[in-house]
This record gives structure tokens, C-alpha cells and sequence, in this order.
């Protein structure tokens, strides 16, 4: 191509770009959620999507694709159009932990996705079936040894950090616990009230609203202190787990090569949600922390936990079933 030819390719394709960034939304909006209804990363995105698409002036539909500890609703972004018209509402067990425990996954949590903003972070609860005959977790793991097939713990997925956190307390207690896994923290509440599994480590939007009706109870909050929300919850240390806390975040990507012009806008808008007091109070209500990161902060962070839980996976030899 001669030089005269290939400035003139390049100015159109910029000027494609700026074009297209500049009339962004002008249609719907998807925010692929990668679990099934009802867990936090649902919760999220419903919180995140209803005042963003006032901010917007376009639709923003939530859809649910469950299954395979996320890889599915996540693999289907990576392969999407990078036009800003479909987003990923991702929960960091998967973004940051599928990568270690899933050598062969068809998606790269760096490569395939450019970071737009976090939205949330949260410690865990460890909560239990209210048909249990536990108040504290002194009493679970005196249960748990007492009961035929020990306990049962239930996560969101293989790879999920609740999976991974039910590790980590088997380990520390020093009990066999069995993993059951679920295709999203909302089937695994269902059962986790039946009694049909009896512990979920999990963050607190999913769960929160169960504990007033005794259907769940929250034994331990896995932050280093307690949670305004959940004043007699106490923390790890304080429930006589020293050392064992865990935390969960929740971000906004988008497909790799998506336009910076349309990411800064989208992030820009979402920092306003995030740092607004009514969404800071609703996230407040589920037992978390309203927290925004810009796509260069998100995008360390995410090289770092890659490295962390890569370490602790390795160091815990934590596998899938």
C-alpha cells in the first residue's frame, strides 16, 4: 500500500471510531451475567443497570447464562462484538480463579476483555441451613464431625471463590467437607434452605435477606470487621477462625478492542452510580462495599489477583471436581 493510501485508510478508520463513539448507545444495551438469577453478581447488575440506563437513554437487558462455573456467559463476551453494546457483569471467582483451576478455558481474563469499572467489593458470610443446630462455628465443626458424611458445602460453581473459600475452611478446621456445586448462588440458596446442603460461603447480597426469617444463618463475616448491616454477625477472628478471610468483587468488562472513547464514557457513567449515595446505601444494605475502580486501576488489580489466587489455588491444592 503507498504511504499516501495507507494515511488515508488510517483516517478513515479513526474517524469510524470517533463516529461510532460519539452516537454510542444508540441502541440496547446486554449485560451478560454468567450465573443464574438471584446470586450477587445478579444483584449487581440490576443495581448497576437501572440507573445507568437513565444515564444512557437506552434500554439495558440482563442476561442470564449460567453454567460450566461461568465460563459460559463469560466466553460468550470475549467472542462478542467489541461495539459496546454487550457487557460482561463479572464476579471475580471466575475472572480471577477460572484461569488457574481451568487451564483449557477458550477466554483470557487479560487478553480477551478490556477492564470499565468495579462496582462492588465483599467479604463472605459463612452461612448455614437454619435447619442446622448451630449458633456459632464452634458448634458447626462439633456438628460437622458429629453428623454421617460430615458437612456439605455448597458454591456457585467448580473454581468459584466459594468453592475455593470451602477449601480453605476444610483445610483450617482440619474436617473433610464435601463440595456441591450449583450453576449460580441462587439454586444454591434454594437448597441450601431445604437443608439439602448445609453451609455456603458466600458474599451477602444473595443471602442477606434470609437471615430475619431464620431460613439461613450467618455464622461468620469473613472481613477483617464487622459489617454495619450485620452488627451481631462476627468476624473470622472473632468466631475463632483467625486468619481466614475472603473476599469477593464484582467489575464491568467489555470485549477486547472496544473502543477507549466508548469504555471511558461507560466507566465515567458508572463512577457516578457507584459513588452516588443511593447506590452506596442500597450496596450498604446487602452487607458489601460500594467501590469504583477507573479501567487503568481495574486493570492492575486484576493482574495482581490473577498472581494471588493462582498462589492460593497452587499452595491449597484446590482442584475441580
Amino acid at each position: 500500500m503507498k504511504p499516501i493510501h495507507r494515511l488515508l485508510a488510517i483516517g478513515l478508520a479513526l474517524a469510524a471510531t470517533a463516529s461510532s463513539a460519539d452516537t454510542w448507545p444508540s441502541k440496547p444495551i446486554t449485560f451478560i451475567v454468567p450465573t443464574a438469577p438471584a446470586g450477587s453478581t445478579d444483584i449487581m447488575a440490576r443495581l448497576v443497570s437501572e440507573p445507568l440506563q437513565r444515564a444512557l437513554g437506552q434500554p439495558i437487558v440482563i442476561d442470564n447464562k449460567p453454567g460450566a462455573s461461568g465460563n459460559i456467559g463469560t466466553e460468550f463476551v470475549a467472542r462478542a462484538a467489541p461495539d459496546g453494546y454487550t457487557l460482561l457483569m463479572q464476579y471475580s471467582g471466575y475472572h480471577v480463579g477460572n484461569p488457574a483451576l481451568f487451564p483449557q478455558i477458550k477466554w483470557s481474563p487479560t487478553k480477551d476483555f478490556v477492564p470499565v469499572a468495579m462496582v462492588m467489593r465483599a467479604p463472605h458470610v459463612v452461612a448455614v441451613s437454619g435447619k442446622l443446630p448451630v449458633t456459632s462455628m464452634k458448634e458447626l465443626i462439633e456438628y460437622g464431625k458429629k453428623k454421617e458424611g460430615g458437612l456439605f458445602f455448597a458454591s456457585s460453581g467448580n473454581g468459584s471463590i466459594q468453592h475455593i473459600a470451602g477449601e480453605l475452611l476444610s483445610r483450617q478446621t482440619k474436617q473433610p467437607m464435601t463440595h456441591v456445586p450449583y450453576k449460580g448462588s441462587g439454586p444454591a440458596i434454594n437448597d441450601l434452605i431445604s437443608g439439602n446442603v448445609d453451609m455456603f460461603i458466600t458474599t451477602p447480597p444473595s443471602v442477606i435477606g434470609h437471615f430475619a426469617g431464620g431460613r439461613i444463618k450467618a455464622l461468620a463475616y469473613t472481613g477483617s470487621k464487622r459489617h454495619p448491616s450485620m452488627p451481631n454477625v462476627p468476624t473470622s477472628a472473632e468466631a475463632g477462625l483467625s486468619g481466614y478471610e475472603v473476599e469477593s468483587w464484582f467489575a464491568v468488562f467489555a470485549p477486547a478492542k472496544t473502543p477507549p472513547e466508548i469504555v471511558n464514557k461507560l466507566s465515567a457513567e458508572i463512577k457516578k452510580i457507584v459513588e452516588s449515595e443511593s447506590f452506596r446505601k442500597k450496596v450498604d444494605e446487602q452487607g458489601a462495599f460500594a467501590t469504583y475502580m477507573d479501567p487503568a486501576t481495574l486493570g492492575k488489580f486484576v493482574d495482581q489477583e490473577l498472581a494471588t489466587w493462582a498462589r492460593v489455588i497452587k499452595t491449597a491444592d484446590i482442584k475441580p471436581d
